[in-house]
């Protein structure tokens, strides 16, 4: 049975403080979201200091709207969020960085191109300056995502006009082209068929690689946890549960013998 995470407070006090050597993420905050005739409450606190970070846990627990409120999409009612030792949001500070502010890459379950434009414009979208063209520095980086993500040859098809995978590829090159300090993913292989998702998720590893970059997956395959996570954020609904070192659990046991007994917590 998993125990609520011992991390130490960080609401009112910044997290650099926490204790914890330079954290990639280190967040503690309470966020509701309202429909119609119903709440939402969650209370995300966790502290990270590895570069790939896993949330895992059932769906509607929270994950996706933490990745949210990470990136600016969403505002907590109240304490921190930090992220490569920028404070982002501190309620009691009146801190709360725009999301285009925050240099953060996020990639959507759905992809979210542009249907109406191309694969390149898609690429450049987060580039372009307000009706004024790229630079030749942006227009260079651009090409060199084009032919790092195998899409130079297609970069004038708009997205109904290739494939899943190959869509994939367009939102990760358009995510990295504003040079992001942390990559957000949600559920990004949960589109692509098996084969495809092996594929990539090694292009993805190798792209992780080359950049040095961050990265937080929310993931329901136990396949993608193993594969990126060294840091492992078990949600419950609407909290955290635990943080586990994935990487030293792995060294001793099976991936099926740490996750599946998530499975077994709140009704997972």
């Amino acid at each position: 049975m998993f125990l609520m995470s011992r991390i130490s407070s960080l609401r009112h006090t910044s997290p650099q403080l926490s204790g914890v050597s330079s954290p990639i993420v280190a967040c503690d905050f309470d966020l509701r979201v309202q429909g119609p005739g119903v709440e939402f409450c969650l209370q995300t606190k966790f502290t990270a200091t590895s570069k790939r970070i896993a949330f895992f846990g059932p769906s509607g627990s929270g994950k996706s709207l933490t990745l949210m409120a990470l990136a600016g999409l969403l505002k907590p009612r109240l304490g921190v969020i930090a992220i490569q030792g920028q404070t982002f949001f501190d309620k009691k500070l009146g801190i709360n960085i725009p999301a285009r502010k925050r240099n953060i890459g996020m990639l959507f379950q759905d992809y979210a191109l542009f249907p109406h434009l191309s694969v390149r414009e898609n690429v450049s979208f987060g580039l372009k300056p307000f009706l004024r063209p790229l630079t030749v520095a942006h227009r260079e980086r651009v090409d060199h995502l084009l032919a790092l993500c195998d899409l130079d040859l297609l970069a004038s098809q708009l997205p109904s006009q290739i494939s899943g995978g190959q869509r994939q590829r367009v939102a990760l090159a358009r995510a990295l082209a504003t040079e992001p300090a942390i990559l957000l993913l949600d559920e990004p292989f949960a589109a692509l068929d098996q084969p495809l998702r092996k594929k990539m998720r090694a292009e993805l590893f190798a792209i992780l690689e080359r950049f040095d970059l961050p990265m937080i997956m929310v993931s329901h395959d136990l396949e993608d946890v193993d594969h990126f996570a060294q840091t492992l954020v078990a949600f419950g609904p609407g909290r955290v549960l635990d943080v586990i070192d994935y990487d030293l659990r792995r060294k001793k046991e099976t991936a099926t013998q740490i996750l599946d007994p998530l499975f077994a917590i709140d009704g997972i």
